[in-house]
């Protein structure tokens, strides 16, 4: 939990804001997938997220409501994908309405060994946020995704353990 944000599994009731900010074309513009524009395809989508409220094991993604308690409603959402129990290592993401950017409100605590994201190159704000985060800039890989039919370049950023408690 942050200071402003309470993270949490996905319930029915949430389901209006989560429909609201993923039938945004802008939130899909730097995503694999296309945004939800479709309520039945919404449903479908946040069906799964509902069940994915713990990892027990590796390649497992913990999806959790990102709800913000000032706005009285939920605003996106932070996953974490346990990419490797022998390594202690994991993976974050994170979706945000766009009304809500800018709010220094994407912050929480992890507590593994090290901890990476990825970001398209063109998504300043996402890569600005890692940087805000104290995470790294550990590579940039040329034409490395296909997204919406261009190939574009990403930024990995990770942060590890030891730095987060210095920071």
């Amino acid at each position: 939990m942050t200071d402003c944000l309470l993270l949490r599994p996905y319930e029915p009731a949430y389901f209006d804001d989560f429909y609201t900010t993923r039938s945004r074309p802008d939130v899909y513009r730097y995503l694999f997938a296309d945004h939800l524009d479709d309520r039945a395809k919404a449903e479908e989508a946040f069906a799964k997220k509902m069940t994915q409220y713990e990892v027990t094991e590796e390649d497992q993604w913990l999806v959790l409501a990102a709800y913000w308690p000032e706005a009285g409603r939920v605003i996106g959402d932070v996953v974490l994908s346990w990419l490797s129990e022998e390594h202690r290592q994991g993976e974050i993401g994170y979706v945000f309405n766009p009304e809500f950017h800018g709010k220094g409100l994407a912050r929480e605590e992890l507590k593994l060994h090290r901890v990476q994201a990825e970001s398209d190159v063109r998504n300043e704000p996402s890569w600005r946020l890692m940087e805000r985060l104290k995470m790294c800039r550990e590579a940039h890989f040329r034409r490395s995704m296909m997204v919406k039919g261009e190939w574009c370049d990403s930024y990995v950023y990770a942060l590890l353990k030891e730095e987060y408690e210095s920071a």
